[in-house]
């Protein structure tokens, strides 16, 4: 039976009390302002830092003063197979099996890697397909690699746009796009999560439809990794990527993640190597042909950045803790929290807050993105000056995301009562 929701502290505050995540808040350090936390609603840009985070580092710091270039193999966290010791989170975090993920690098340069293997345009299959507004980084990167094999980006690179008046694609429109290009079409890549949106898609049946056209499909899970339930074996896409410094916590411009599914495994794709993703069994012996590992590893060219990979083994291990199944049950229940406070607020003031994220649950993540109709950025700059922090988007858009790992019930009725005294003073 639905929760029926009230905009009251004790409500909030009860809702808090049952909540079997809650002890997690504290594992968190949160900005400051005017003595107390903030409301911080801004995770699907930068998470907040674990307070663990330090003392990893500090033992990483600890063991290269200790045992110079020995800590490859000497350190507590041995630097040399760093990276093996995240592999079993991610894939359990992600919903695959260990040989298909791998963490390193930083996203668009995964992003890049794997379409040197996934996106092979030959004869008159040459387009890569997308959202309407992809994230940019996406968009230089697709447009960038149909330059590099002889394309042309204003013709090859393809975006589904939403119905006149409508802010989201429907899987039927992407479908009937996907069968429409048919045999034009090399590869079918979006985000997991809309950036500005906040829609989350339909990846399996993206993915099937993909493949009934020849095409490959993959996606760029930055906004999704840690904030949907994730099922990337089971659903057949032949790659993903993602950062991990918004919903996974792990610090500015920290590793990211790569997935290729098994059945591209151990073979003869077109690959970027380096040192990294050599036959590690044999990597040492120097030899000048590369031996490709038989995992996503193979992937890797450079060797571990362990200083980010400390703070991202931390973060692995609370979502372990916490169950991704877990996280979601909450983050469902929080975002309905949050839409139902945002239409309290503007029956109250009157406003039109138009909510243009999907609300059926299985169509978003934790975030809510708000068009504040007549009003500008000033309206964001109030939620700023009174101690939220949420975020903006050109043109129009006020993303808030509360994240389930550290937000709160109370908070999200905090930001109810802030941004109902902006709206009051604007």
């Amino acid at each position: 039976m639905p929760v029926i929701f009230e905009n009251t502290p004790a409500f909030a505050k009860a809702l808090d009390a049952a909540d079997p995540l809650r002890a997690f808040r504290d594992e968190f350090h949160f900005p400051q302002h005017e003595g107390k936390p903030v409301v911080y609603l801004t995770g699907n840009s930068l998470g907040l830092q674990p307070k663990a985070a330090a003392d990893a580092l500090k033992q990483e710091l600890d063991d290269w003063a200790r045992f110079g270039v020995e800590g490859h193999f000497l350190a507590k966290h041995p630097w040399y197979s760093y990276h093996d010791e995240l592999t079993a989170s991610t894939a359990r975090l992600v919903g695959a099996l260990p040989e298909e993920v791998v963490v390193m690098n930083q996203l668009t340069s995964n992003l890049h890697f794997l379409l040197v293997s996934f996106y092979s345009p030959q004869g008159k299959r040459v387009k890569i397909l997308t959202e309407t507004r992809p994230f940019p980084s996406d968009t230089y990167a697709f447009a960038s690699q149909i330059a590099f094999h002889g394309g042309d980006p204003g013709k090859d690179l393809v975006e589904v746009q939403p119905r006149t008046g409508e802010h989201t694609l429907r899987t039927e429109d992407i479908v009937a796009k996907i069968n429409e290009l048919g045999e034009e079409l090399a590869l079918v890549c979006f985000g997991g999560v809309n950036f500005y949106t906040g829609q989350a898609f339909d990846m399996a049946s993206i993915t099937k439809a993909a493949h009934a056209v020849g095409a490959k499909a993959g996606f760029d899970l930055a906004h999704a990794a840690g904030n949907l339930h994730l099922k990337l074996h089971d659903w057949g896409m032949d790659f993903a990527c993602w950062c991990s410094y918004k919903y996974l916590n792990s610090g500015p411009g920290s590793v990211a993640g790569a997935f290729v599914h098994q059945r591209h495994l151990g073979k003869e794709l077109p690959l970027f190597a380096g040192w990294w993703g050599h036959d590690k069994a044999e990597r040492f012996k120097m030899e000048r042909t590369f031996k490709p590992m038989p995992t996503a590893e193979a992937w890797q060219v450079s060797n571990a950045p362990v200083f980010s990979m400390a703070v991202h083994r931390v973060a692995l291990e609370q979502f372990d803790r916490a169950g991704i199944a877990e996280l979601r049950a909450k983050s469902e229940q929080l975002t309905a929290y949050l839409a139902f406070i945002i239409a309290e607020v503007a029956k109250a003031t009157n406003t039109n807050l138009e909510v243009i994220t999907p609300n059926d649950p299985a169509q978003r993540g934790c975030q809510l993105s708000i068009l504040a109709h007549g009003h500008g950025k000033s309206l964001f700059n109030k939620l700023t000056e009174r101690g939220v922090i949420a975020d903006w988007r050109e043109p129009n858009v006020i993303r808030v995301a509360p994240v389930p790992l550290y937000c709160s019930f109370e908070d999200v009725h905090r930001f109810g009562g802030i941004l109902k005294a902006a709206l009051a003073n604007t």
